[in-house]
């Protein structure tokens, strides 16, 4: 037995006064005439690292292995600047990015995020580009 509390979904429900936005205000503080009115801020509006944390563990205990992964790879990526989003979306991009190039960027996202998942992910990509031809033209 474990002292862990039970997650229940939706959080937004059931965790409603134990979750909090990206930016760190608490989920309970926001309304929707808040936002109309102008009252928040992009980050207000962006879940959480310890959200998506959340919610990977509900997907991974109810069995959804492949959505705890991509949920997990996202808590990774909330910590991230969104330019450096950008950048692993652009490098991912078919015929964008040479194998070593890849290998770079995950090792990067890795050592200066801890990013595991998300490098891995990366990684993996790699592989199966220079499996498929989805390489930059000199690796092909």
């Amino acid at each position: 037995m474990t002292d862990k509390p039970e997650i229940r979904y939706p959080l937004g429900v059931h965790h409603r006064d134990e979750i909090s936005a990206k930016s760190g205000r608490p989920l309970r503080d926001l309304t929707l005439d808040q936002v109309q009115q102008g009252n928040a801020q992009p980050d207000d509006l962006s879940a959480s690292t310890e959200t998506l944390k959340m919610q990977a563990q509900i997907a991974r205990e109810s069995g959804y292995d492949e959505v705890a992964a991509n949920l997990t790879r996202a808590a990774e990526m909330a910590g991230m600047p969104n330019v450096q989003i950008l950048e692993i979306y652009e490098a991912l991009r078919p015929g964008r990015s040479t194998y070593y190039q890849l290998l770079s960027l995950s090792q990067q996202i890795t050592s200066m995020y801890g990013a595991e998942n998300t490098g891995g992910y990366i990684r993996e990509a790699a592989e199966v580009y220079r499996d498929t031809g989805l390489l930059k033209d000199e690796d092909r």
